[in-house]
């Protein structure tokens, strides 16, 4: 005999649930690299939504010129400053290398011949070295051409990225009504509360990690300039640039500037090798913990934690956005999970 009673059906919505609850944990999983770049669109679109307001309310005379077209500023303006830097910091590196290339055939001999003079370069066959250099270039070269599919998978995800991002920053209201309407009226207030308290710490993110860009772009300029090594302030300019990737970015930039000082004397490539060694280190244990301690409300370690983890999971894009996601799962703990006494 079926039980059709309260308890019946009540078990029975229990087993539906369950199965509903499975089928949608695996249709995420299968879509998590989405789902991944529609939480990072919107979060970007959370971090840049005061920049774009900013721009629209800015007057020359009576007008209000960026009005319409406030979101598409941001857009141009990164470009523009990409263009800019092109501009002004390619041609003296094209210049260079092609000077370069003119005097390779006249400066080989004499580089061969400094190699030969070093420690244990007799036992080194210079021949099989350039044959190992050949293959490593042809394989190189091989593997390039068959990860232009991945680099064009990237490429495609970061316009994906940008365009979402634009729609979030245009429609995201409507699209956060929709996700408060599926709770309660009680808990959705409450839940507003949270998410607008979590959404002006998060606006702030953005000036801390402006601060520290500007921070290392300042300081990498006088370094360089103190050094005399070429393209200070192009080196400089980028480095400031690429600290908004993390880890990531002060990679490159520590391997651009190391290759640019080997081109004069080893002696700048130590100098480059000791202020980055000191700089990440002060970066990490004082700037990182409190600038954004002051501008997010997170503790040091919290923010490290933070960073670990996101690089862990999801590699740049995860480090890039892990700061902003602790501060949105900190003030929802500190809302649904803390026990405060009266």
């Amino acid at each position: 005999m079926v039980n059709t009673g309260p308890r019946g059906r009540s078990r029975r919505g229990d087993i539906l649930f369950t199965f509903a609850l499975a089928l949608g944990l695996c249709l995420a999983w299968l879509i998590r690299d989405v789902l991944v770049l529609l939480y990072v669109s919107a979060l970007f679109a959370v971090i840049f939504a005061p920049v774009v307001q900013a721009v629209s309310k800015v007057q020359i005379g009576r007008r209000r010129p960026f009005r319409g077209i406030a979101v598409l500023v941001l857009p141009l303006a990164i470009v523009g400053v990409i263009l800019a830097f092109g501009f002004f910091a390619l041609p003296p590196v094209i210049r260079d290398l092609q000077e370069f290339s003119r005097e390779m055939p006249s400066r080989a001999p004499g580089l061969l011949e400094k190699i030969r003079h070093l420690p244990f370069a007799d036992h080194i066959d210079l021949d099989e070295v350039g044959g190992r250099i050949q293959d490593f270039a042809s394989s190189a070269a091989t593997h390039l051409l068959v990860s232009i599919k991945d680099w064009a998978g990237k490429l495609f995800q970061i316009v994906m990225g940008v365009i979402l991002t634009i729609y979030f920053i245009l429609e995201g209201d409507h699209a956060y009504r929709w996700f408060l309407s599926f709770f309660a009226p009680a808990n959705r207030e409450r839940l507003d509360r949270t998410l607008q308290r979590a959404e002006v710490r998060i606006g702030k993110w953005l000036l801390g990690q402006g601060s520290l860009m500007l921070i290392l772009g300042i300081t990498s300029t006088i370094v360089y300039l103190a050094l005399r090594i070429r393209y200070a302030y192009a080196l400089g300019a980028l480095t400031g640039l690429l600290n908004v990737i993390p880890m990531v970015g002060a990679a490159i930039c520590i391997a651009l500037a190391l290759l640019v000082a080997a081109i004069d004397s080893w002696g700048r490539v130590l100098g480059v090798a000791v202020f980055y060694l000191i700089y990440l280190q002060v970066e990490n244990s004082i700037l990182v913990p409190r600038i954004m301690k002051s501008r997010v409300g997170l503790p040091g370690l919290a923010v490290l934690v933070a960073l670990l983890l996101g690089s862990a999971l999801e590699g740049v894009v995860g480090a890039l956005v892990s700061v902003p996601t602790a501060v949105l799962v900190a003030e929802l703990v500190d809302e649904y999970l803390v026990n405060r006494s009266e």
